[in-house]
């Protein structure tokens, strides 16, 4: 029997465990990976930076990328390789380059969610150019910051409208404390918003394709405990707001890798920030949901790379516009819209495949984590983060709760399973 090659490259960054991982279970998975008749031979390599001949063949199915959110030489190469060489990227470049959270807000208050109340502020002082005085003297208007303020109401958080993972972000309980963040904030250009509190929950929903995992969030924590390790703290009804929810960002933005913060108030979920997307993916913030990532990418990046999937290059918001000018419930209006990533993520096409193909992940999965690659691969991130003589300590406490994770969901399939 013939057999098709495809190769997944992964474009990485500072990356260290997850990669490990990937590629070990990778391995032992597809050594036997059959689809439509043909055995499918599975190569799979870190993509290296260096110069290239825009002509130049890519030999990749698929890359997962982790890199071009900031760096710039292997952004251009995959928006050549999409443009030119038909690759499957996910993210798409385009999309994560220009799609930032302000634009995110503004989507999705076009689709009906309860984004909370939002203003753009023009930045405090700024980088002089040649034109730039000229513009401000005829076109800058003066304002009132204490006005603005009263209109949001307090508290609020300010933070730059690009994001930037938590950075610059400060929360405003009275005027003099928006005048001094407003005050210190230089040339960013900043978001302020109404804060969602008290609220009742703080969840991130991570979503890979039509994958998605709800955890229970504490963002006071020390980073390595702000992803909770609670099951089954959801109503079936509100983890259906946040995978739809999720699902309807992601699909409507293209990113097939992307996380949704909400906040639970009075029984409405407000999502407040989910333009994430290159999340979070190291051992030593997500611990015991960390099996379920890298699953979760197994089955992605097998799934596309086996099938053929075409990367849709291009976004199509009419659809979703749509649903939003008809006259329905935000329930019914959500499972609309997740209608439509479903679609686009081919769910069910997907499920069959990994039911199919993949059915012996679990096992493999329960083996892998608890080996002594999966510990070192875990001390190896410890020991780039952490000083030395906190190295073993922290070491034991994430591979202890990956531990966790097996017996719990390990061998019976995760929680947030497919």
């Amino acid at each position: 029997m013939d057999a098709r090659k495809v190769n997944i490259g992964l474009s990485l960054g500072a990356d260290i465990c997850w990669p490990i991982c990937y590629e070990s279970l990778l391995a032992a998975l597809t050594r036997d990976l059959h689809y439509d008749g043909r055995r499918v031979e599975v190569h799979c390599e870190r993509v290296t930076i260096e110069p290239f001949n825009l002509r130049q063949p890519v030999k990749y199915d698929v890359v997962i990328d982790r890199l071009t959110h900031w760096y710039s030489t292997s952004r251009e190469w995959i928006k050549k390789a999409i443009v030119l060489n038909d690759l499957y990227v996910y993210n798409n470049p385009w999309s994560l380059q220009s799609n930032e959270k302000h634009t995110s807000y503004c989507a999705m208050m076009r689709l009906g969610l309860p984004i909370p109340e939002t203003f753009m502020l023009p930045p405090k002082s700024y980088d002089v150019t040649d034109d730039l005085e000229a513009t401000l003297r005829q076109y800058a208007r003066l304002f009132s910051l204490p006005e603005i303020g009263d209109k949001i109401g307090y508290p609020a958080f300010m933070k730059p409208y690009h994001g930037g993972g938590w950075k610059g972000v400060t929360k405003i309980d009275d005027a003099e404390a928006l005048q001094r963040a407003y005050d210190a904030s230089g040339t960013e250009v900043m978001n302020l918003q109404a804060a969602v509190l008290p609220y009742e929950r703080f969840v991130r929903c991570v979503g890979l394709g039509p994958q998605t995992r709800k955890v229970n969030y504490d963002p006071g924590a020390p980073l390595h405990d702000r992803y909770r390790m609670d099951r089954d703290f959801l109503t079936p009804a509100d983890a259906k707001v946040l995978e739809d929810t999720t699902l309807t960002i992601n699909a409507f933005f293209g990113w097939d890798f992307n996380s949704c913060e909400a906040l639970l108030r009075d029984g409405i979920w407000h999502p407040i920030d989910f333009a994430n997307a290159c999340p979070d993916s190291q051992v030593t913030s997500l611990h015991y949901h960390f099996p379920w990532l890298i699953k979760a990418n197994l089955r992605w990046s097998l799934f596309v790379a086996a099938t053929d999937k075409k990367m849709r290059k291009t976004l199509d918001w009419d659809p979703f516009y749509a649903v939003a000018d008809r006259d329905l419930s935000l329930p019914d209006r959500l499972e609309a819209y997740a209608a439509i990533a479903h679609e686009r993520f081919e769910t069910e096409r997907f499920r069959d495949f990994c039911r199919t193909h993949l059915g012996h992940l679990d096992e493999l999965a329960y083996e892998f984590f608890g080996s002594p690659t999966m510990r070192d691969a875990v001390h190896q991130k410890v020991a780039a983060l952490f000083p030395p003589h906190e190295v073993e300590e922290f070491t034991e406490l994430f591979f202890s709760r990956v531990q966790k994770w097996r017996e719990e969901e390990g061998r019976h399939g995760d929680q947030d399973g497919f």
